[in-house]
């Protein structure tokens, strides 16, 4: 009899945990994500639209992830017409739980959005059909940007030309699906700091052009935060492995020894009013890093960046930046 209670209390508490667990993973899937919309109805100045298209093609970069990059250059500068069209992917051959493309942000697509649903998707991650973003788009930093800042880019892309292209669907591996639906949260604008802050300020333009998605190692697409800045995330390319480098300011291994006058000449270098990015033969080391589009940020943007940057701890980690297929 004992043992018969038992296997009845044990199968009780199985099904119970199944119950529990299918509750869970039904509520995921069919209540989240739900941020709620912001009553927001912009007016399109012209100072809104300048302002955001220094911000979404110099600072955020949105015009990186959301254009055709043409790879046979360097650093894959966007192709002269395909501004805002999306279709760039990123897949399990870079590491990323699933395939995620990033969509069309031209008129052709968001005519029909909201500047509300816009502003939700950029701070928090979540779509018109309330779907979830992966935050390859690191919608966790804009999150925290002056609702400003994010307001003139809304003007900017309603403003650039329509381009009639259809971005196909993300399509994110389980259980990565239910997991992403967990991510978007309400957005925690904070006002952009003063310039005479010169760390606090940089320290905002560092979020905003996600600098830390790049020059951090990542798990799983996520990146590693105890290791902010130091470098070693992996992107596979089509003549080796690409790794970012430890750009905190240790001497040996990180940007310790380049001067802020070394650090925004470096950006300059690649002003495409001035420089033609060259093609690339299989044996040369590519890019990732949008160095045309950094490059037409302003200098005092550029110093604060670094004063910042070198405003962190240093931490020790050598790089090796490319790795070519044997």
């Amino acid at each position: 009899m004992k043992t018969k209670t038992w296997a009845w209390i044990l199968g009780g508490l199985v099904a119970a945990l199944i119950l529990i667990v299918a509750g869970v993973m039904l509520y995921i899937r069919f209540a989240l994500p739900n941020v709620p919309l912001q009553n927001i109805s912009l007016q399109i100045t012209p100072e809104r639209v300048e302002r955001g298209k220094y911000l979404a093609n110099h600072v955020t970069v949105c015009m990186d992830c959301h254009s055709g990059r043409d790879w046979e250059r360097f650093s894959g500068p966007p192709i002269p017409g395909t501004l805002g069209k999306g279709g760039e992917v990123f897949d399990q051959k870079m590491g990323f739980p699933g395939a995620f493309s990033s969509p069309n942000i031209t008129p052709f697509n968001l005519s029909g959005w909201t500047d509300a649903e816009i502003y939700r998707a950029i701070t928090s991650g979540e779509t018109k059909d309330g779907s979830a973003m992966f935050p390859i788009m690191p919608y966790f930093a804009y999150a925290t940007m002056d609702s400003e800042d994010i307001y003139a880019i809304i003007a900017y892309i309603r403003s650039i030309p329509s381009v009639r292209y259809t971005a196909p669907p993300s399509n994110p591996a389980f259980p990565m699906n239910l997991v992403l639906r967990t991510f978007p949260k309400n957005p925690r604008p904070v006002p952009r700091p003063p310039e005479s802050d010169t760390i606090k300020y940089g320290e905002y333009l560092v979020r905003a052009s996600g600098c830390i998605e790049c020059h951090t190692t990542a798990k799983h697409g996520q990146i590693v935060k105890s290791l902010a800045f130091s470098g070693g995330r992996e992107f596979i390319m089509p003549g080796g492995v690409l790794s970012s480098p430890n750009i905190t300011p240790d001497e040996e291994t990180g940007s310790g020894r380049m001067s802020r006058q070394d650090f925004i000449s470096r950006f300059k270098a690649y002003d495409p009013a001035s420089y033609n990015a060259p093609k690339l033969s299989r044996k040369d080391m590519p890019t990732i890093m949008p160095w045309t589009m950094y490059a037409g940020m302003e200098v005092k943007d550029l110093s604060a960046i670094y004063a910042y940057l070198h405003s962190l701890p240093a931490k020790k980690n050598l790089v090796i930046k490319w790795k070519p297929l044997q």
